[in-house]
């Protein structure tokens, strides 16, 4: 009985020998598997304990990622940021629907106005410095705390998930701050997600941009002025960037539209061509002085004629030379209609004469059988005359004589043209 129960004994320290030695093992395995992380935290003054590294293999969060972006933090000054914050940007970012602005989403878009191209070319500067959602909430951070800028990390993880471009907003901030330029994160933000470059707003606020009027630098604005002659005008306005109203002003393309119209009625208001060309700054002051930046994204600084000419004198058209004067071009064809529409109403009225001379002829004729009918009735009355002797044959005979002197007379005053 002794020896089964010395038996039993050993079989039980066995098992609980095998179990602790598979504990052993897998503690073991589980202490190699994170002391690389955990060591790389420690010496880098980013402690992060082996229950949290425990906790990121169970929750599925990449902890190498994660430990990385507390030693830049660290590394950088930011010692309040613990894994939690880092790890709740990682689960976000995973759980997220897709950005709306991704490339997977609008590789097949191909840009075609200017602020998509600008969309464009912010969405490839964020993608080239794009290094993963925790990463990139963190570099903005330090950015900005190296910067001293009042900016938290609950903040850019909102911000970047909103959709925006936290990099861009940091960077746009410390350079408002350098150049003295009120510039809050709110203000930044709002402008960010509202589709705006912030950064090249906050660029061309410092450093004013020049825009060509018209864009196409092939092709000239045309106008022509009292005296009748057109002028081709080409114009370089320089503007900066209004921050109050980059989230509802108006883009470039309003203010180019505005100076072509200003230039174009500037010109047309001025009395001859020469004044034009002899002081071409009278036309950028005055369209300068009507307020055209008006709720617009950009504030005028200048405008400068760049190139004034007469059209047809300096330049060659396509289909062949351009005209200069078009106010003598629009009398002579006004004339050649008023000459051809006085043809027509003369042509008119010959028809209408050459119709009325028809109707005279035919009224002619009809008039003359009329006669001949009536002198045919003449000898019906003389011999009626005769028979009821109201008419005695003297009568008849002195009629005759008086015939025969009327028909003489009448040769003799209208003789007949002898022939040659």
């Amino acid at each position: 009985m002794e020896l089964l129960l010395l038996s039993a004994g050993n079989k039980g320290l066995t098992v609980l020998a095998v179990i602790a030695a598979i504990v052993i093992i897998f503690v073991f395995i589980v202490f190699m598997s994170f002391i690389r992380t955990w060591i790389k935290a420690f010496f880098s003054g980013a402690h992060v304990s082996f229950l949290d590294l425990i906790g990121m293999f169970l929750r599925g969060v990449p902890r190498e990622a994660i430990v990385r972006a507390r030693i830049a933090a660290v590394q950088g000054g930011i010692t309040d940021l613990d894994t939690r914050q880092l790890e709740s940007v990682w689960l976000v970012g995973k759980n997220r629907f897709p950005r709306k602005d991704r490339p997977d989403r609008d590789r097949e878009v191909q840009p075609r106005e200017r602020w998509q191209e600008e969309r464009a070319e912010r969405e490839r500067r964020f993608w080239t410095r794009y290094q993963g959602d925790v990463m990139t909430c963190v570099n903005s951070l330090i950015i900005a705390h190296k910067a001293e800028l009042p900016v938290t990390f609950a903040q850019l993880q909102a911000h970047h998930f909103a959709g925006g471009y936290v990099i861009d907003v940091v960077q746009a901030m410390i350079a408002a701050q350098r150049a003295e330029i009120a510039l809050t994160f709110d203000v930044t933000r709002a402008i960010d997600l509202a589709g705006r470059d912030i950064l090249r707003a906050v660029e061309t606020t410092v450093t004013p941009k020049i825009i060509d009027c018209p864009m196409d630098s092939s092709k000239m604005l045309d106008a022509v002025a009292k005296d009748g002659i057109r002028l081709l005008v080409r114009a370089r306005v320089t503007v900066r960037a209004n921050i109050k109203q980059l989230v509802r002003g108006a883009t470039d393309e309003t203010i180019i539209a505005r100076v072509g119209q200003g230039i174009i009625s500037a010109i047309g208001s001025s009395d001859t061509y020469k004044d034009v060309l002899e002081n071409p700054d009278r036309i950028s002051k005055k369209v300068l002085s009507s307020g055209l930046d008006a709720q617009t994204a950009f504030e005028i600084v200048s405008i400068d004629i760049a190139d004034v000419s007469v059209a047809g004198v300096s330049r060659e058209g396509k289909e062949g030379k351009e005209v200069s004067n078009v106010g003598a071009k629009l009398e002579t064809e006004r004339a050649e209609a008023d000459m051809k529409l006085r043809q027509a109403e003369a042509e008119g009225r010959a028809a209408m004469a050459r119709a009325r001379e028809q109707e005279m002829k035919a009224l002619t004729q009809e008039n003359r059988a009329k006669v001949v009918l009536a002198e045919a009735e003449v000898p019906k009355a003389m011999a009626e005359s005769f028979r009821k002797g109201n008419m005695g044959i003297m009568d008849y005979y002195r009629m005759k004589n008086i015939m025969a002197d009327t028909e003489m007379r009448d040769t003799i005053a209208k003789p007949k043209k002898q022939k040659e």
